[in-house]
């Protein structure tokens, strides 16, 4: 759980879980996501800002492995990785645990790119030199 570029604890909330008493699949998604955002925001990219620049980071293809069911009130932790796949494209491995037992709940590849204003493929000039640079320490 400690081999990780960025790490966000959260908690599941009631109304994430469907009759059965566990978080729905497609929460699963939403928690993923604010973790891949507030990476960005660490790293000086922000995700709103560039869309009111006309430049779009959009989710191109997402696996999800589901391990173990959270419920409800259950404390659980996402771990971030990124890496550059392609010219065009970059890849967040993440990963959920449940913090009370370091249960694996969830393994994630999800596989995004940047679309500019005339919605072609680009990689903004901010989120190359952040590749270049984790690329450098690496």
């Amino acid at each position: 759980m400690n081999d990780y570029a960025f790490s966000l604890e959260m908690g599941v909330r009631d109304y994430e879980c469907d009759i059965q008493g566990i978080v729905n699949n497609s929460v699963y998604q939403n928690y993923l996501e604010h973790a891949r955002h507030e990476f960005l925001k660490t790293a000086g990219i922000d995700f709103k800002a560039y869309a009111l620049q006309g430049i779009n980071l959009v989710v191109v293809r997402a696996e999800l492995d589901y391990r173990f069911p959270l419920e409800s009130g259950d404390r659980f932790l996402v771990g971030v990785n990124l890496r550059r796949e392609s010219r065009l494209k970059f890849v967040f491995y993440q990963d959920i645990f449940r913090l009370e037992d370091r249960k694996p709940v969830l393994n994630a590849k999800i596989t995004g790119t940047a679309l500019n204003q005339r919605g072609r493929p680009e990689i903004p000039v901010q989120l190359e030199q952040f590749f270049e640079t984790r690329e450098e320490s690496a």
